[in-house]
């Protein structure tokens, strides 16, 4: 793996005995025992992932917040210190540069963080973008090391831990506060990949091996577990959170992919705005839609999906397992009159013909967020 960047963690992987893989630019852990045995710990349990491979952004100046508003889709001139947000960042022609939080720390300092794939990218793409704005913008991604602790008991496991001006019990959804986790001196957020309730902790590199350690540690009496890129691809896909690179990308728009919900187009300016506009009123032609794979196995990225008159309607992006509803389970986009719920559709390839029904999504509910704080 010549030339593979290393997160801070990568000697507890190995020790650990991980099955390491190249990803963006990375030497990542795919697994430690089975993705299957990993997933079901953050379903069930906990589960702590190195995401030290993300990628930060710092917005520093009087116009931080104003500048971040102005590059995303999402409104972020709302958000409290504390607060956090997801948002879509669109080029001019509307189509995604990139998935991304938006943390509001305070009246002078916001964080983005973002893909680790993307991160070269969107820095060049922040910066092309700050004229006219009292800004700094610092790639600061070295400085940050990352583990998420994700599942039902990361809660309760945690706050026996976390010394800040709240308990940790108190730190709402899409919340993020300052303190200290095992000794060492965290941001703290409520956020994650998973679908699952948890937490994203942000250390220096030097430190989070303690985090990490301490974790696992501390945390075996609530059946934590450490986790690699195949579950939190697994748990994301049941939850249908958006992979970039798959299921959004620069020919993918906000509208077609489901992120409604993150694009105000009633804000006053924002990169992208006019295009969004004509696709509103033209309105979307394809949709990312959910499917339930009958027969064939797993379909995979980039797989045109065929109508049953052998006309192809649109391709896949995910086709995972889902180990919670024992399916096979894909998403991709198809043209807007194939996906009303019981359609049948299917993927043809050149050894295999897929079967593939439309379901509702997400495939399953995520539990995020429904803590009452």
């Amino acid at each position: 793996m010549e030339n593979l960047k290393r997160t801070p963690l990568y000697e507890e992987h190995v020790k650990l005995g991980a099955q390491m893989i190249p990803f963006a630019g990375y030497e990542m852990p795919l697994k430690y025992t089975s993705v299957k045995e990993e997933h079901l710990a953050v379903r069930n349990a906990i589960g702590i992932f190195d995401v030290s491979h993300m990628g930060e952004i710092e917005l520093r100046g009087k116009d931080a917040l104003k500048f971040a508003n102005y590059l995303v889709t999402n409104n972020v001139l709302d958000m409290k210190f504390g607060r956090v947000k997801y948002t879509p960042m669109c080029y001019e022609h509307g189509g995604e540069v990139d998935d991304l939080f938006v943390y509001n720390i305070n009246e002078d300092f916001v964080l983005l963080v973002v893909n680790a794939s993307n991160y070269e990218k969107d820095l060049k793409f922040v910066l092309d973008h700050k004229d006219g704005f009292d800004v700094e913008v610092l790639g600061k991604t070295e400085d940050y090391g990352e583990v998420a602790i994700q599942g039902p008991k990361a809660e309760e496991f945690l706050k026996n831990y976390f010394e800040g001006s709240a308990p940790l019990e108190k730190l709402g959804y899409f919340k993020a506060t300052y303190g200290k986790l095992f000794g060492v001196n965290v941001l703290i957020s409520r956020t994650g990949y998973t679908g699952e309730d948890g937490f994203e902790v942000y250390a220096s590199p030097e430190e989070i091996g303690i985090i990490w350690n301490e974790s696992l540690k501390k945390g075996e009496a609530f059946g934590i577990k450490p986790a690699g890129l195949g579950a939190r691809d697994t748990l994301r896909f049941e939850v249908c959170y958006w992979l970039y690179g798959n299921d959004i990308d620069e020919t993918t728009n906000p509208f077609e992919a489901g992120q409604d919900f993150a694009v105000k187009m009633d804000k006053e300016n924002f990169v992208g705005k006019v295009s969004l506009e004509k696709v509103l009123k033209d309105g979307i032609k394809r949709k990312l839609t959910g499917f339930k794979v009958l027969s064939g196995g797993i379909p995979r990225h980039g797989m045109n999906i065929y109508n049953e008159e052998g006309i192809e309607v649109g391709h896949i992006t995910s086709g995972n397992m889902s180990f919670i509803r024992n399916e096979i389970l894909a998403l991709g986009y198809v043209k807007i009159e194939y996906t009303g719920i019981g359609t049948h559709l299917k993927v043809v390839d050149s050894a295999r013909t897929f079967e593939l029904e439309v379901i509702p999504t997400p495939f399953i509910e995520p539990r995020a967020g429904k803590k009452k704080v």
